[in-house]
């Protein structure tokens, strides 16, 4: 036996507890998903994997902060998703879109049982996540579909999840509106026009940068003509990089952007603390009053195209005169 036919009989065993637990068995009148969504396309992901995916999936899990971004923005409420980062339930910025949908995931890993329970037809997922490593065994609960690769341009990921969703025409409608905004706000930037930028989230009592690279904040500056702090330039070697209090000044700029990784009033409460650390009234953004507390969650989200928005909503607040 192939040790791959072997992990899926292993995993299968795993799904048959979990609804045997659950009571989710087909009890011959059970909404059997695999009885009604018989009607499927062929799509390549981004690892270049042919899956077989409903033509209209009806259970989709999302196992990620982008797909489940993604899907909300396309009108598609998973029932099954990630936690945000530091959070118990899904980021703040999608907790009133996501109301039903059950955490079975944090970036670091997923709950294979939970999330078998709930009789997926499709899961959703790109690699800023760690569960990335499990697709052999996520393909044998239900069609899993890789969007995304790591520091994928976010306008190509959300393309890649409404393919896969069969929902192409609506993200093209939604990019479409969205560049549309941009050009408006950057016509409207004034004396803003090319500012320094600053991005930051407060945690543990210093600053980490943020929204570097193709990354939904970085692109978005980008594309409003708005430049960033040297050391916040090029590529991110992760996620978030932190900064030392001794080296506060590198986060200056015309304008600093700052959050956490919860809601704005979370963002509020961290700007309180800053403004008592040393050199932090130093700052010319902070003299000026040009720091801009936002809802963190969705400027240190992974991304996806209701972030997008969010930024781009608080930059033209900001800075469009």
């Amino acid at each position: 036996m192939s040790s791959a036919r072997a992990s899926r009989r292993a995993v299968l065993a795993v799904v048959t507890g979990a609804l045997l637990l659950t009571g989710c068995g087909d009890d011959g009148g059970s909404d059997s998903t695999a009885a009604k969504n018989t009607d499927t396309r062929t799509i390549t992901d981004a690892r270049g994997r042919e899956v077989n995916v409903p033509g209209a999936p009806r259970k989709v899990v999302t196992l990620s902060e982008p797909t489940l971004d993604a899907a909300l923005a396309l009108g598609i409420e998973p029932v099954g998703a990630t936690a945000g980062r530091g959070q118990t339930g899904v980021s703040s910025y999608l907790a009133d879109k996501a109301t039903k949908a059950q955490v079975v995931a944090t970036v670091a890993e997923a709950d294979m049982e939970k999330l078998a329970a709930l009789q997926p037809d499709l899961i959703l997922l790109d690699e800023t996540t760690a569960v990335k490593s499990e697709v052999a065994k996520l393909q044998a609960i239900a069609p899993t579909v890789v969007t995304a690769k790591l520091n994928e341009d976010w306008k190509k990921a959300f393309t890649a999840t409404a393919d896969a969703l069969n929902k192409t025409a609506q993200a093209e409608k939604f990019l479409g509106d969205f560049d549309t905004d941009v050009a408006a706000t950057k016509k409207k930037l004034g004396t803003n026009a090319g500012a320094v930028v600053s991005v930051v989230r407060w945690q543990n009592g210093a600053p980490s940068v943020v929204g570097k690279g193709v990354g939904h904040v970085g692109s978005t500056l980008s594309a409003l003509g708005l430049t960033r702090p040297k050391d916040q330039q090029g590529a991110s070697a992760g996620h978030s990089e932190p900064v030392s209090l001794e080296k506060l000044s590198t986060i200056d700029g015309d304008w600093l952007f700052f959050g956490t990784l919860g809601d704005e009033a979370d963002g509020e409460k961290a700007y309180a603390e800053a403004r008592k650390v040393t050199n932090f009234g130093k700052l010319t953004a902070e003299e000026n009053g040009h720091v801009v507390v936002v809802e963190g969650s969705a400027w240190n989200s992974a991304g996806g195209p209701l972030a997008a928005r969010i930024v781009l909503d608080d930059l033209t607040k900001a800075l469009a005169s």
